[in-house]
């Protein structure tokens, strides 16, 4: 199979229909998704909004390519993940995809800017860790360790990480969890400025409702089934969010 990065930029970037995931706990099965159906196009920005156990890390984990659906179809521009074997799963995590988690996973004995070439060094068409950390507004902080940053300021360390290697696909998940209400804000700015400014499809899963009003596009999830959709006619700025 081509890598899944040639695929054709007229296609949805995902397109999923009928996805299941049920995860065997002994001799109970979890049903994490009960048949999702979706479309994403490039550009959006996405809100998946549900309760702790709806069933949003596991969609979103699905369609970062680290875990496989059990049942359904999911496509990037066309390529089927759920029929690709575990080389190109690598290449589509490696090329067209970043991930930000509510953790920010670096690595304390490197700066910010050597913690984000980490990932320039594998990439085939990467930013300069400099101008990812000026996208993210810590051209100021480049030498700085983890230890002597906020942990906002980690946490877009971990973004500017995620976007270097100029993915398609940017998956953020519960990126404020861990912030208080000022600084989640500032890393949502960040967030919004790389899917406005790159045109990266973003998907944000939260539990915050009030992030749903700075998305293009909200997915609501319950029990593993998307119960409602909401378009936004005009998107509000994250700086004018209240939580």
């Amino acid at each position: 199979m081509a890598s899944p990065s040639m695929s054709s930029p007229s296609l949805p970037v995902f397109e999923a229909r009928g996805l299941r995931k049920v995860y065997h706990t002994g001799e109970l099965d979890v049903v994490a998704l009960a048949g999702v159906d979706l479309s994403l196009q490039a550009g959006e920005l996405t809100v998946l909004l549900g309760a702790s156990g709806s069933g949003k890390s596991t969609l979103l984990n699905i369609l970062g390519g680290l875990d496989t659906p059990t049942s359904g179809d999911l496509r990037y521009k066309g390529w089927s993940l759920t029929l690709g074997d575990e080389h190109t799963l690598t290449l589509f995590r490696r090329n067209c995809v970043g991930f930000v988690f509510q953790f920010y996973n670096l690595i304390p004995s490197l700066t910010a800017r050597e913690n984000v070439a980490l990932i320039t060094e594998i990439a085939p068409d990467p930013m300069n860790p400099n101008d990812a950390l000026d996208l993210v507004g810590l051209s100021h902080r480049l030498d700085h360790f983890p230890s002597q940053l906020s942990g906002g300021e980690q946490q877009r360390v971990a973004i500017a990480r995620a976007i270097a290697k100029r993915p398609e696909v940017l998956l953020c998940d519960e990126p404020t969890g861990a912030l208080d209400v000022s600084t989640g804000i500032t890393v949502l700015e960040a967030v919004e400025r790389i899917n406005r400014d790159l045109g990266t499809l973003t998907v944000v899963i939260t539990h915050n409702a009030a992030m749903a009003d700075m998305a293009d596009r909200v997915l609501y999830l319950s029990d593993g089934h998307i119960v409602k959709e909401h378009h936004n006619a005009t998107r509000m700025p994250a700086s004018g969010l209240k939580w």
